[in-house]
């Protein structure tokens, strides 16, 4: 089984691509219409020089965009932005922590949109974080010095290919 990189666009290809193809993750979702923003914060400890955003864009069991974004079109677009440490996020994806709890304890902030809103899709948060980790994942914390400097520079290098 390929293992992929936490916070890359070979993970978030291969989770959009596994996830419109299972049929259990599409029916769960497909009450869940959602324009949302993950601001994953600067950590340089972590080969996390600037912020990033990716967005999970869709409805009706659709997922239109999970994707990279910058943080304009993340403003535009967005109906939820939601911001945290890395090391925040890999907890919530390791399944040692709750979405709502993380948020109620302001672990996960609220920067844009509503907490009602945010409160709307909490019941959707187990089934995304799922659809996340349907892969096997690396996080930043499990790599050696020298496989963290190369993350680094992987995501310095889509950042800039990107735009993002």
């Amino acid at each position: 089984m390929t293992t992929y990189l936490y916070c890359t666009p070979e993970w978030l290809a291969e989770c959009a691509e596994r996830g419109q193809d299972n049929p259990k993750l599409v029916k769960a979702l497909e009450k869940l219409n959602i324009s949302m923003a993950f601001r994953v914060k600067a950590d340089p400890a972590l080969g996390i020089d600037q912020d990033i955003l990716f967005a999970a864009f869709g409805g009706e069991g659709k997922l239109e965009k999970l994707a990279f974004i910058s943080e304009t079109e993340a403003q535009e677009k967005a109906e939820i932005i939601l911001a945290a440490s890395p090391q925040q996020w890999t907890k919530l994806l390791r399944k040692e922590s709750m979405f709502g709890g993380d948020v109620m304890s302001r672990k996960i902030t609220v920067e844009k949109g509503s907490i009602t809103n945010v409160i709307r899709v909490a019941p959707y948060s187990g089934t995304f974080v799922d659809a996340l980790t349907q892969v096997d994942l690396k996080f930043p914390d499990e790599l050696s010095p020298e496989e963290l400097e190369q993350y680094r520079d992987c995501i310095n290098e889509f950042r800039l290919e990107l735009g993002v």
